[in-house]
């Protein structure tokens, strides 16, 4: 028997992690994080296993690295998105790219935050670091121009 694909989660299941999701977008909104990340989970819980093969899931773990950076928690953000980077669709999620970079920086790791950020900017260009803090995209730029010159 073949796998379903992604497009193929069931109807039921789609509403009732898209309905946990929006309930945790509004925790995150309010600044609620640890509320936030454990509505996330609940929503990941409700994806078949292995859940890795489902691309619900690589937003869902995206949230939950968004939620742990926006909290602070570099080292749980870094790992959410690391669970995120092995579910379908993740390769190349310039967002994802952005702020593993942004996390590796705070971590210390400046080479691999480096990478990331480039990263990010390769697939996206500027826009992905729109609303985020100036120096990234100075970090990028500054990067590349070392490079190239």
């Amino acid at each position: 028997m073949e796998r379903p694909t992604a497009s193929q989660l069931d109807d039921r299941i789609v509403a009732a992690v898209t309905e946990l999701c929006e309930r945790a977008d509004d925790e995150l909104e309010a600044g609620r994080y640890a509320d936030a990340i454990a509505r996330y989970r609940e929503a990941l819980a409700l994806v078949p296993s292995p859940v890795h093969r489902w691309a619900v899931s690589t937003w869902i773990h995206g949230s939950i690295a968004e939620a742990h950076y926006l909290a602070g928690e570099h080292v749980a953000a870094r790992d959410a998105i690391d669970d995120a980077f092995r579910c379908e669709g993740a390769i190349g999620n310039a967002f994802l790219h952005l702020r593993l970079g942004q996390v590796e920086l705070h971590l210390g790791n400046r080479g691999r935050a480096l990478d990331e950020l480039i990263r990010a900017f390769t697939r996206a260009g500027e826009e992905v670091f729109a609303g985020e803090d100036p120096k990234y995209l100075a970090l990028v730029k500054a990067a590349l121009l070392e490079d190239s010159g």
